[in-house]
């Protein structure tokens, strides 16, 4: 340990480096490798960097590259400016020379190519990418290889991210809190100011780069009064000084701003966003950003939902608002994602013709084609808000001619808030793969959010950011293969949950296989163990108010009770469909709109979001909706138990410090499944008065 005065002239984040390293390096190990003869064969090719070109990032590259060798194979490589005839060799664009034979048509901005090129006098592996980031993400992707122990004999890697924006939106406030943050503090603000810890955020930017992100918005998308000051003078030159660590990544810094601006730090008397003085002052604001920040991505905007300004004020609608923004930014480059999360949170939700469901759908449908091109509809996974289960949003594919792009949750806020195991890989796989039938079968959404369905000029997929202060970053060690699960998938959808999943392991705990087999079935099971003990059949919701974490069957915000399962003593479930309920299975094209409507053919797991049935409805699976709902609850607490007891397994395989951590966090999840279990299936047997067919106990 590291003594309390040596600790005065440390800062934390160099605290952590020494004290808490594996925990701290997540999937950046860079363990030395044992085995003497794949040492060798790596040290062969790795002895010597030779790099064509200099910018910021060809520069992180090198700088990567070096710490990855040195660590792993105790070398120093040979830095060189030209090519020589062994080594690597990292160049953009077409500074290769015709050293190699590649074929730059093939590779979009992002691009790259890993090629292994033998022959009597040389023998070089070529990290080559169309623009400077490719180069820095091939860096990345070999020194997964070698992690991962891969032969590099006969490489020859194409790879392209399959979505142009793939980007992190940060819930950070500037007093040091974070909205839905489970691991700390920010990293990026401390008591109203910027952090000075700015190793901190490189380190982050290195583990967003690793896996492809290329856009973060740096604050929360609720932009309080201290926010809403992030885009004046006095805190422009710290905003551009972190975009200038993200910059060297790759990564292009965005803003979340209060649409009120104009209002509280512009000295107008409104907002209105067809009033020349508006238009005026953002035109100006978005010249000033862009003097500091030249390489400014945009903003990121909340507006008219859950108490946050907007056009609505105005008797504006979402297009005229979002455009007054895009042409601000238009001659910059810049681009406005406008969240469609988007309800009115004071309706009588007592009503059951009311649905929260169909709100995104209802608002932003009439106004295909009235974006300006440089609007992307930011639009979350789901129509409710990032529950454990639910139905996929209707808006995907419903705007043919206006930008849309796919926004998930990384951190956990319904699924266990980073103190419950619960690997949303799985999840994001079955949205991404959901096929809308937009332009016939074969449309699924991971085809609509890259462009590729309707010809995006601009598209891609976001999420909320799941990590803090903590020393591993995400306060649940296990919570690290989250965002590095979702980087790859939004680099490429198609990559399956087992590839990803096997990748985070190998290069966070290494190639032992017990580590392997037993943290890959307790990651690619979580899910579904979270799902038995907490919400049945996609109803959702069942938590504590306000800060989402623990059972309460009734509960949720505004002080309506139940209105999210409709449960009574004869059934429970949402209805949802055309002919009886709210009409909201309608917004999905017909494929889809006739399986939801239907409910011989309804999905199970989505039975109750679509469907108010009795407690006696018998499921496919043959069992009625009551006996579901107890079997799965046992169930749940059975397997919650089962991932203490495979954990345990690894006690001497893993440090001790993540092999606690993981441990404690697991054994709080046990515990509090059985919370789950208790309150879940007592409310619903003192409702039903069904009794439990294997008479365990219900308390």
């Amino acid at each position: 340990m590291v003594s309390s005065i040596e600790n005065i002239s440390k800062n934390i984040t160099d605290i952590y480096k020494e004290e808490h390293k594996e925990s701290y390096a997540a999937w950046l190990q860079y363990k030395n490798i044992e085995n003497n003869e794949l040492a060798n064969e790596y040290k062969q090719w790795c002895s010597s960097l030779n790099v064509l070109g200099n910018s910021l990032v060809i520069e992180s590259a090198k700088k990567e590259l070096s710490l990855g060798i040195s660590s792993m194979l105790g070398i120093q490589p040979e830095l060189n400016s030209e090519p020589k005839q062994s080594g690597l060799v990292l160049a953009a664009g077409n500074s290769i020379d015709n050293l190699v034979d590649a074929d730059f048509g093939q590779l979009n901005e992002d691009g790259y190519i890993i090629k292994t090129v033998t022959t009597d006098e040389s023998n070089r592996i070529f990290l080559v990418g169309k623009t400077e980031s490719g180069v820095l993400y091939a860096a990345f992707h070999l020194l997964r290889l070698l992690q991962e122990g891969k032969n590099l004999q006969k490489l020859d890697i194409v790879e392209n991210p399959k979505n142009q924006l793939r980007m992190l939106n940060q819930w950070d406030n500037m007093d040091g809190g974070i909205e839905r943050g489970y691991a700390g503090n920010s990293i990026f603000y401390k008591d109203n100011q910027f952090s000075d810890e700015l190793n901190r955020i490189e380190d982050y930017a290195r583990l967003l780069s690793s896996v492809g992100i290329n856009g973060i918005s740096i604050n929360n998308v609720n932009v309080h009064q201290v926010e809403t000051n992030l885009i004046t003078s006095d805190l422009l030159p710290k905003v551009a000084e972190v975009a200038g660590i993200f910059r060297a990544y790759g990564i292009t810094t965005f803003l979340s701003v209060n649409y009120a601006s104009t209002i509280q730090i512009g000295n107008l008397s409104t907002a209105d966003p067809l009033d020349p003085e508006v238009k005026q002052w953002w035109k100006d604001k978005a010249e000033e950003i862009y003097s500091y920040i030249p390489d400014f991505g945009g903003f990121l905007v909340k507006a008219d939902s859950e108490h946050r300004p907007g056009p609505f004020t105005y008797g504006r609608n979402h297009a005229e608002g979002a455009n007054m923004l895009a042409e601000a930014l238009q001659p910059f480059n810049g681009i406005v994602l406008w969240r469609c999360f988007v309800y009115n949170c004071l309706q009588d939700w007592r009503d059951r013709s009311t649905d929260r469901a169909r709100a995104a759908y209802d608002h932003f449908k009439p106004l295909d084609g009235q974006f300006h091109s440089n609007v992307i509809l930011q639009i979350k996974n789901g129509p409710m808000d990032f529950q454990v289960r639910e139905g996929v949003s209707p808006l995907f594919g419903a705007m043919e001619n206006t930008n849309q792009m796919l926004e998930f949750q990384v951190t956990q806020e319904y699924t266990g808030q980073q103190r419950h195991l619960c690997y949303l890989v799985p999840q994001w796989k079955e949205i991404l793969d959901f096929d809308t039938y937009a332009k016939g079968k074969g449309s699924e959404v991971k085809k609509v959010v890259d462009g590729s369905l309707f010809q995006y000029k601009y598209s891609g997929i976001t999420a909320v950011s799941n990590i803090g202060n903590d020393y591993n970053w995400t306060g649940h060690t296990l919570a690290q293969a989250n965002l590095y699960g979702f980087g790859r998938l939004t680099w490429n959808p198609d990559l399956s949950a087992e590839t990803i999943t096997d990748e985070w392991i190998a290069q966070t705990f290494g190639q032992d296989e017990l580590i392997n087999e037993l943290v890959s079935k307790m990651l690619l099971e979580s899910w579904s163990i979270y799902e038995k003990y907490t919400s049945p059949l996609g109803v959702g919701w069942m938590v504590n108010p306000h800060h989402h974490y623990g059972p309460n069957v009734d509960g949720y915000e505004y002080d309506v009770w139940g209105t999210y399962h409709f449960a009574d003593w004869k059934g429970i479930g949402v209805d949802r469909t055309v002919k009886t309920g709210t009409g909201y299975s309608s917004q999905y094209f017909k494929e889809n709109a006739d399986m939801y409507e239907n409910l011989e053919t309804c999905p199970d797991e989505l039975l109750l979001f679509f469907h108010h049935v009795p407690y006696t409805h018998t499921l496919k699976s043959g069992v009625t909706v009551i006996q579901h709902i107890y079997n799965t609850h046992f169930e749940g607490v059975e397997e919650a138990q089962g991932l203490i007891e495979a954990w345990s397994q690894l006690k001497d395989k893993i440090d001790s410090e993540r092999y606690e951590d993981v441990l404690a966090r697991l054994q709080e999840q046990a515990n509090h499944s059985m919370k789950w279990r208790d309150i879940i299936n007592t409310y619903f047997n003192r409702k039903s008065g069904i009794k439990d067919e294997q008479n365990r106990k219900i308390y």
